[in-house]
């Protein structure tokens, strides 16, 4: 009993197969050469649309999406006739929360992240969250499981009022959440399998800006989002010395994470206890990186220690090699060899 303990606490169990699929609506105000509104749809993290009140149209992003579209071609025009309700949504909501905090002009931006989540190994319904936030701040979160609103702030207590009394828009919003979401995620996922459920491992690098700095690991290019970084000793996950990072995406629809060690006080005897472990899910293996002062990359750009060194050592050579030669010609007064080929043809000379 005791050894099963032991293996939950210090093993990491493979998380299941869920997929989600997110809406990020953003309105702003006064904002340079940015749209007023921006609507984006993500799976599994991966964008496959773009909406924004310039172009005023919708835009798939990967090729798996083309064939979606091909199939169903109404969907873009679906999609955009939503964003459009939203985009006058967001614009009649920013001036009424400016009104509110009596504000009259700058930088404000309205967002709405909204989806659900899937495991496709059940086929069971996860999640569903539907979350506002004004200026950076939370600001009305839906409660699915009372199916209410949540006010953060004292200051949207009105609008949570106003939304919860809609008992019908609470209606759609559930079935929208719990079951039109889920329809079109099982779809994308079904026409972006390839993609979606591939697993590419990253590479893994140490770095650190001075010797005095926190060693980071950072592991990019790996995909899903499912990726665990962490750093052991002994074998045994460490806590207290870790700052673990956010997971990243990257340009190229991959994702990247980095986890810091201080090692101010761990002992230059005690570096090769310590270890990089990199897990993602559907992978046995994991991606191993000792703690090694010669893999470490630093702001040097490459120049380390044991060149350094050699370096000096060379120039310190030479020196001694120069100040040799001075030495040689002070102690003969100047006197130099003669020329090995004048003496041998004056020899000859003589000889005959």
């Amino acid at each position: 009993m005791k050894e099963i303990i032991l293996l939950l606490l210090f093993c990491h169990v493979a998380s299941p197969v869920t997929h989600s699929l997110k809406f990020v609506h953003t309105g702003s105000t006064e904002v340079p050469n940015f749209p007023e509104f921006v609507a984006v749809a993500l799976v599994d993290g991966v964008q496959i649309g773009h909406y924004d009140s310039n172009t005023k149209r919708t835009e798939s992003k990967p090729d798996w999406m083309n064939k979606f579209i091909a199939d169903y071609p109404e969907h873009l025009e679906w999609h955009t006739v939503r964003c459009l309700d939203a985009q006058q949504f967001f614009k009649d909501e920013l001036q009424s929360l400016k009104q509110r905090f009596n504000q009259t002009g700058g930088v404000h931006t309205y967002q709405r992240t909204f989806g659900c989540e899937w495991d496709d190994e059940t086929g069971d319904y996860v999640n569903g969250f539907n979350q506002h936030g004004y200026d950076g701040e939370d600001w009305l979160v839906l409660d699915l499981k009372t199916l209410t609103w949540i006010a953060p702030t004292p200051q949207a207590v009105i609008t949570k009022q106003n939304w919860n009394s809609n008992n019908a828009r609470l209606a759609y919003r559930k079935y929208f959440l719990s079951q039109v979401c889920i329809d079109l995620l099982k779809k994308y996922v079904h026409y972006g399998k390839s993609t979606l459920q591939r697993t590419v491992l990253p590479s893994v690098s140490l770095l650190q800006k001075s010797p005095s700095s926190p060693v980071s690991c950072h592991a990019t290019g790996f995909y899903p989002d499912k990726g665990m970084l962490f750093w052991t000793r002994d074998g045994e996950e460490l806590q207290d010395l870790m700052d673990q990072g956010e997971i990243l995406p990257n340009h190229d629809g991959t994702f990247q994470r980095s986890v810091q060690l201080d090692v101010s006080s761990v002992k230059p005897e005690d570096w090769g206890k310590y270890e990089c472990v990199f897990q993602l899910s559907g992978v046995k293996e994991d991606i191993v990186t000792k703690l090694d002062p010669a893999v470490i990359k630093t702001n040097n750009r490459g120049i380390n220690t044991a060149l350094v060194i050699g370096v000096v050592g060379l120039l310190l050579l030479l020196v001694i090699c120069i100040a040799g030669v001075f030495i040689c010609r002070r102690n003969n007064n100047g006197f130099r060899p003669a020329n090995t080929l004048e003496t041998s043809s004056a020899k000859a000379a003589s000889s005959t």
